[in-house]
């Protein structure tokens, strides 16, 4: 298992499961550890759900370009970034686990899952649309800047 700013409490649970702890993981090595896994799983800090809401991290967007499975513990997608079906929502963690097994153990499922998610991404996620999205911005600025002149 890979994150960071786990709390003691929490470690010592994963130590106790006999999951490996890994660690914090560079941005340009996630690419790589989701290649060498079946899914993975989002768990979005509790400051970032309560103050940013509506504001996932990077690693939605990189499993799903990855064209990993994701299964993500509950946020608020008040932006629409996703399409339902995108990835999996677990509300706890018997949902989690039941999740987990189907996409480990179900090719198809799997496939599916991932195809669904990168399907997502290329339409709506690229740099492409980032791009275009910034020069919109820089347009609607600089056409303020013309009228006020």
């Amino acid at each position: 298992m890979r994150g960071v700013r786990y709390p003691d409490h929490a470690l010592r649970q994963l130590a106790e499961a006999s999951i490996a702890y890994g660690g914090w993981i560079a941005n340009a090595r996630a690419p790589e550890a989701f290649a060498r896994h079946r899914v993975t799983v989002h768990v979005p800090r509790g400051p970032y759900v309560r103050e940013l809401p509506g504001i996932p991290t990077i690693r939605p967007f990189e499993a799903l370009a990855c064209g990993i499975p994701l299964v993500s513990a509950p946020w608020s997608d008040t932006e629409g970034l996703f399409r339902d079906g995108d990835f999996r929502w677990a509300q706890d963690g018997d949902q989690m686990r039941a999740h987990l097994r189907e996409l480990v153990n179900d090719p198809a499922a799997r496939a599916e899952q991932a195809a669904r998610g990168l399907e997502t991404i290329r339409a709506r996620h690229t740099c492409a649309h980032r791009a275009s999205e910034l020069l919109a911005i820089l347009d609607t600025l600089s056409a303020r800047e013309r009228k006020s002149a």
